[in-house]
């Protein structure tokens, strides 16, 4: 614990500078005098780190302090290479010279072990490319012109500033501010149709940390599956949301946004899924089927 403490320290005067012990305290929360204690540590180690007293004095690193490779741990360079090698799986090759260039620091064989491929079965690589404009934009904070077709089916065309690239439940998304909506939203990327960089520029904003997506209430939705749809379970839902009954069912609660796709995702199960919770679920969703058994009877 000791060790990542003064690891995150001098990290921290590398940021920022300088920082006075009780605020090194306050971050790590820590006592003061432990604060010196790491920095009697650090100094022991031969990381040039000092304090100044008075007024405008702190704690300090030397100005031509360069962070050696001893400070990681082995655990931390094999995390460090990790994640440039999923990085390096975009096709990125600047990514790929620094891996080189760090693996030669570290004393550590780079051999790729992981693979990451951003696009789906068949796809051919437009995802990756996909990806790679987007991460570009984010960095660069360049608006992005995107065709885009929502959970209900409307495809439209509208210009967004890309704020962040979000991995979630086997999914990436787009937290961006829309400024057709003027508010913050959340695009699948499997969703944008088509996209352009733009040359405008934008002021980068923080995007709010919403307990639900924005503008979409989510709801409490209670299923229960056979046991043999298990390998669908376990796949999409998180197993602290599923439990199992004596006769192998499974029962599923979860919050889900009631729209248009929730219809779709439970219509995919076909009959093997039943609606617990909310009752009036079972009749939207019955509805939907006899409409799709009335297209194709004939």
């Amino acid at each position: 614990m000791q060790e990542s403490r003064l690891f995150k320290i001098v990290y921290y005067l590398l940021d920022k500078g300088q920082a006075t012990a009780p605020e090194l305290a306050e971050k790590f929360e820590v006592s003061v005098r432990t604060i010196y204690r790491d920095i009697d540590a650090l100094s022991g180690a031969g990381i040039p780190i000092y304090a100044e007293a008075g007024r405008n004095g702190g704690i300090h690193l030397m100005n031509d302090f360069i962070l050696d490779r001893a400070v990681l741990s082995e655990e931390e360079k094999q995390e460090i290479l990790t994640a440039l090698q999923s990085i390096n799986s975009t096709r990125n090759m600047s990514s790929h010279q620094t891996l080189q260039k760090l693996s030669a620091i570290f004393h550590i064989s780079s051999e790729n072990w992981l693979e990451v491929d951003f696009s789906r079965w068949g796809n051919e690589g437009t995802d990756n490319e996909k990806f790679e404009l987007l991460k570009s934009a984010v960095i660069h904070q360049k608006c992005v012109k995107i065709t885009y077709a929502n959970s209900y089916g409307i495809v439209s065309d509208r210009v967004i500033q890309p704020l962040k690239l979000s991995y979630k439940s086997m999914s990436w998304y787009l937290k961006a501010y829309c400024t057709e909506k003027q508010e913050y939203r959340i695009f699948k990327l499997t969703r944008i149709i088509d996209l352009e960089v733009l040359a405008d520029s934008f002021c980068k904003s923080s995007f709010p940390e919403f307990d639900e997506t924005p503008s979409q209430a989510y709801h409490t939705i209670v299923l229960r599956f056979p046991r043999h749809m298990s390998y669908r379970v376990y796949d999409e839902f998180d197993r602290t949301r599923v439990s199992k009954k004596e006769n192998g069912d499974f029962i599923v609660s979860a919050e889900m946004p009631e729209d248009e796709w929730l219809i779709g995702y439970l219509l995919s199960f076909g009959t093997q899924v039943d609606i617990i919770e909310p009752a009036y679920l079972k009749d939207i969703v019955a509805e939907q089927a006899k409409k799709i058994y009335d297209k194709y009877k004939t």
